[in-house]
């Protein structure tokens, strides 16, 4: 089996995994909502769905297209980096239980949450989505996506941060409800 094919397995099981988030998202959207809930930053929102989308879509066609060779320590860093993203991600999302989805969804009087990966800063699942941006791609060697995503995720985090900082501001003592953050 070519590395291609085992990638393109990779990125699939990937992007099963999104459709897992989203379920899940969907879920906790409409308890928060149902509770109160406040979402602030809809105008990025479909930005980010494409930058995500973009990523795994970018990651396949570079390597089946330029057809990068597999530098194999740096494939095997990269996809136990892969990994570890993939367990902190849903360790945040168990962390914050209900009160979690993709969106910037504040319940009013809802606590912070500040244990789990919350306990030590206060965007983990960020962390968790540059690692991946980053990894995905270098596990095949396609440096083109991992460069172009990490840059413009980065600007799109500057944005999403700003809006859910805000949104966490104006109503003092409330949880991330669901802050994919």
């Amino acid at each position: 089996m070519s590395s291609e094919v085992l990638f393109t397995g990779l990125v699939l099981l990937v992007g099963l995994e999104r459709v897992a988030e989203l379920v899940v998202s969907k879920r906790n959207a409409a308890w928060s909502l149902e509770r109160g809930g406040v979402e602030s930053g809809r105008r990025h929102y479909a930005v980010m769905v494409v930058l995500h989308t973009a990523l795994l879509v970018g990651a396949l066609v570079e390597v089946w297209v330029l057809r990068p060779d597999v530098v194999p320590a740096l494939a095997v860093v990269m996809l136990l980096a892969v990994g570890a993203a993939q367990a902190l991600r849903w360790w945040c999302i168990t962390t914050l239980g209900r009160q979690w989805n993709t969106r910037v969804i504040v319940v009013p009087g809802l606590p912070l949450v500040s244990r789990g990966p919350y306990r030590w800063f206060s965007h983990p699942n960020y962390v968790a989505v540059v690692v991946e941006g980053l990894a995905l791609p270098l596990v095949h060697s396609a440096w083109v996506t991992a460069l172009v995503f990490t840059l413009a995720n980065a600007a799109l985090l500057t944005v999403r941060i700003r809006v859910e900082d805000a949104a966490l501001r104006s109503v003092a003592g409330s949880s991330p409800a669901g802050v994919a953050s």
